[in-house]
């Protein structure tokens, strides 16, 4: 073989390495890729993973802290309801025992409430909390039941006389323009002097429900005995000059 027949096969061998490098420099190239698309994927997936990891922690959270108020209501409503029981003139028998809640499942999905977002209250807006609600009904209660509260401040005992004095006075002052106007009323006249008369007859103890009604709701105090007896005690007074000086005109 001469060297005229060897030089094509250095020229074929020369392309064959630079062919091999093009080869080698692309699959150097894809490789880098696919190892930055897998950790850019990685990157991705840890950062997903996080989030996921951060919202199941808020939720439950949320869940802990939504199952305490429930708890917290359920016994504010229990307090609320043997209050009830306890209170003078009901009957509890009627009552029956505390109600309980509304099953989940019996609730439209609509009743629901999701979980809340970040930042957002947990109180749908036009809504009141289960708090607030309890906190009318005891004040509803107190107001309706009347339970026993502190005795009344000595200095309202001297108003009690005043509170049944007034009273009296204004109720005389009514039974006084019912007789009179019995004498001169065309029909009817016995039967409304006889309600004037008693009316009369109510007058000295027309301040003690007053008294009582003032008492509570602005003291938040009760009337016991003593008060009673001062406030019929103006009231009997009021009552007896009212009476003197209305038969001393007749």
């Amino acid at each position: 073989m001469t060297t005229h027949d060897r030089q094509p096969l250095g020229r074929d061998y020369q392309l064959m390495v630079s062919a091999l490098a093009d080869v080698t420099r692309r699959r150097d190239t894809e490789l880098d890729d696919a190892e930055q698309a897998y950790q850019d994927s990685a990157a991705r997936a840890a950062g997903e993973l996080a989030r996921a990891e951060g919202e199941a922690l808020a939720a439950d959270r949320w869940a802990g802290a939504a199952a305490a108020q429930v708890l917290d209501v359920d016994r504010e409503a229990a307090r609320l309801w043997d209050q009830l029981r306890r209170a003078r003139g009901l009957r509890v028998r009627a009552l029956g025992e505390l109600p309980e809640p509304a099953s989940v499942e019996a609730m439209p999905r609509v009743a629901l409430q999701r979980r809340p977002e970040p930042g957002e209250d947990v109180v749908p807006a036009g809504r009141q909390s289960p708090r607030v609600l309890l906190s009318r009904a005891a004040d509803r209660i107190d107001v309706t039941v009347r339970p026993a509260g502190a005795a009344v401040p000595r200095w309202a005992l001297p108003l009690l006389p005043l509170t049944g004095a007034l009273s009296a006075f204004v109720t005389g002052l009514v039974a006084a323009g019912l007789v009179t106007f019995g004498d001169n009323a065309a029909w009817g006249g016995f039967l409304i002097r006889g309600l004037g008369w008693l009316t009369f007859l109510i007058a000295p103890s027309a301040g003690v429900p007053v008294a009582a009604c003032l008492v509570h709701r602005r003291l938040r105090a009760r009337m016991d005995i003593g008060g009673i007896g001062l406030t019929l005690l103006g009231g009997m007074l009021a009552a007896t000059l009212l009476s003197l000086s209305f038969a001393a005109t007749r």
